[in-house]
């Protein structure tokens, strides 16, 4: 049985895609085979076995291209293993709590609960004012935005690694002989 396991994400600065490679090394890691691309990039989401998207946030929105890819592949990701994650808080502590609760963009939601994922995370992002344009300074600085990285690398690897066994457990059952009947597969 293949062990795909496909990590699309949306970005604009690269904050994003170091999460989305972090989370790729750690399923690569435990033996799944992890492909790690852009969501304008990725290939047929029905070659994996199960799919993380991730993608920075601008004022409480996915990049336009996440936020397509998940629409347009509803039907496919729905009954798949799906796990969706957005960074872009940025400060010291736990996102949620900055971002007063907020956990995913409210106008997607409905194709996330139809898709059903098995978890939700938000992650704290990183700002380089290097990469800002003239405008996006200006209301950095409007809002006090804090600059720095602030991906919490041991967070990510945690949830990480709670793909990697709930892939390979559900990569661990199979059909036996008989109707409705399964075994583990132990190798």
């Amino acid at each position: 049985m293949s062990s795909k396991v496909l990590v699309a994400y949306g970005t604009k600065y690269g904050a994003t895609v170091g999460i989305a490679e972090k989370i790729g090394e750690v399923l690569r890691g435990a033996g799944l085979e992890a492909e790690v691309a852009a969501v304008d990039r990725a290939g047929d989401v029905a070659q994996y076995v199960a799919v993380v998207v991730g993608s920075a946030v601008y004022i409480g929105s996915w990049r336009k291209e996440a936020a397509n890819f998940l629409k347009a592949n509803e039907q496919k990701l729905t009954g798949m293993p799906v796990w969706l994650f957005s960074s872009g808080p940025t400060g010291e502590g736990d996102p949620v709590t900055l971002t007063k609760g907020w956990r995913f963009p409210g106008a997607l939601q409905p194709v996330a609960d139809r898709i059903k994922p098995r978890d939700v995370a938000l992650w704290g992002g990183a700002l380089d004012a290097k990469k800002l344009n003239v405008i996006e300074k200006f209301m950095i600085k409007n809002v006090k935005s804090p600059m720095g990285d602030f991906r919490d690398w041991a967070a990510i690897t945690a949830w990480a690694t709670g793909i990697a066994e709930a892939v390979l457990e559900t990569r661990s059952w199979k059909p036996a002989a008989g109707a409705g009947c399964w075994k583990l597969d132990a190798g």
